[in-house]
């Protein structure tokens, strides 16, 4: 082989680095991350609202506590329960973005619902107060409330 047949010098030297390696989709750059994180926020304060119109219906339901400072109390709960139960369920969302796309909701799901029933056993069900005992029991738990659900 003479020197005019050697194929001529690449003009650029050899990387010393690999290529980078494409991302899994279970990484937290993908988009349903992104979106997750958008949704969580959003069913966080559908459940805080939802947790505060539970209690009040009960209240209102059972007569128990839902004279004028009732109403305005359970009113007066939906400016914190909403904007905290939206960064609760981002705050979760953010935790779980590691897991698989298919299971990000769950936390946040049982950690609402959780919320929801502490709520409504704390704010909707006054056990004691003198409501209406046609209507409800002295536990004030409506009668429209499942049984296996605590309150």
């Amino acid at each position: 082989m003479t020197h005019s047949e050697l194929p001529p010098p690449s003009p650029h030297p050899p990387s010393p680095h690999p290529p980078h390696p494409p991302q899994s989709p279970q990484s937290p750059q993908s988009p349903s991350a992104g979106y997750q994180l958008v949704a969580a926020p959003l069913v966080g304060a559908a459940a805080g609202w939802a947790a505060v119109a539970l209690a009040a219906r009960a209240r209102a339901y059972c007569d128990a506590g839902w004279e004028a400072g009732g109403r305005f109390e359970v009113t007066f709960l939906l400016v914190p329960m909403v904007p905290g139960c939206a960064l609760l369920a981002l705050l979760i969302a953010f935790l779980g973005r590691r897991l698989p796309t298919s299971l990000r909701p769950v936390p946040v799901l049982l950690v609402l619902a959780v919320v929801v029933l502490v709520f409504f056993a704390t704010k909707g069900t006054l056990d004691g107060y003198p409501g209406n005992l046609e209507r409800c029991g002295p536990d004030n738990v409506p009668p429209w409330w499942p049984r296996w659900l605590p309150a």
